[in-house]
């Protein structure tokens, strides 16, 4: 896959990024800190911005929305959801040379010793890496190993149906696939905590050769009730991927947030 590098600027922090376009999380669990549920709706925008001038001038863009929300039940256990879209947007000269657009709405419910069970629609859109658009509909059971307040523990499995349409004229791509993942996430103190995805996908017709890996490590600082700062580095592999693009990509990207 392309690599597009890029700076991210919060309070005179620089960070170097490659842009990648890979989306296994997304297709069954958000690539996001960990959720923090409520009765009452939770909204988060987050935004990190670079901009350089004299020789070259480059635009480095990115953006995080996110919801969450519980809804309570008398009869069952409560039902837990998240929604997050997030852009990417790269110009160099005035030429725009990445954009990539995501949207993921993620759906989970306890039962009983700890397990669960969830629902998840994942979408792309990044034409500079052949992808018009990327779907996935996924669904599956996971086990809470560890939970004690402090660090968590979660392991996924699921079936998934992908469809995959190209910029070119490449045909379109439909198949299934098992989907599963672990998260970590472990709190520091009130302020800060750290969080860990491994997430996997293999094509049910063909395991041994269309699969993709992502691994997500990620950092959250709390400024304030309202401001957060995050920051996520994250490695991807698809042993198949769009016809012209590498097989594996990285991602470093650091945020400021405000909920409300």
């Amino acid at each position: 896959m392309r690599k597009i590098v890029s700076i991210s600027l919060l309070t005179s922090i620089s960070l170097f990024a490659e842009i990648s376009a890979t989306d296994v999380a997304s297709k069954y669990t958000s690539k996001t800190s960990p959720v923090k549920y409520s009765a009452k709706p939770v909204q988060s925008i987050d935004f990190g911005f670079a901009n350089t001038s004299g020789n070259t001038k480059t635009l480095n863009l990115n953006g995080k929305y996110s919801l969450s929300h519980i809804i309570e039940n008398e009869t069952y256990e409560p039902f837990r959801y998240n929604f997050q879209a997030t852009a990417y947007v790269s110009k160099d000269n005035g030429k725009k040379t990445a954009q990539e657009l995501t949207a993921t709405l993620n759906g989970e419910q306890d039962f009983i010793d700890n397990w669960l069970g969830y629902v998840a629609i994942g979408w792309l859109r990044d034409e500079f890496k052949n992808y018009d658009n990327k779907f996935s509909f996924a669904v599956g059971i996971g086990k809470t190993l560890i939970d004690d307040g402090k660090q968590k523990l979660v392991l996924k499995l699921g079936p998934a149906y992908n469809i995959e349409q190209f910029s070119n004229d490449q045909a379109d791509n439909k198949f299934g696939s098992i989907n599963e993942y672990l998260e970590y996430s472990y709190i520091f103190n009130p302020y800060s905590n750290m969080y860990l995805k491994l997430g996997a996908m293999e094509n049910f017709d063909d395991p041994k050769t269309d699969y993709e890996s992502t691994a997500l490590l990620g950092l959250d600082f709390a400024l304030n009730e309202a401001l957060h700062v995050s920051i996520e580095e994250e490695l991807n592999y698809d042993n198949l991927p769009a016809i012209g693009f590498k097989k594996s990509d990285t991602k470093s990207i650091i945020r400021v947030g405000y909920k409300f």
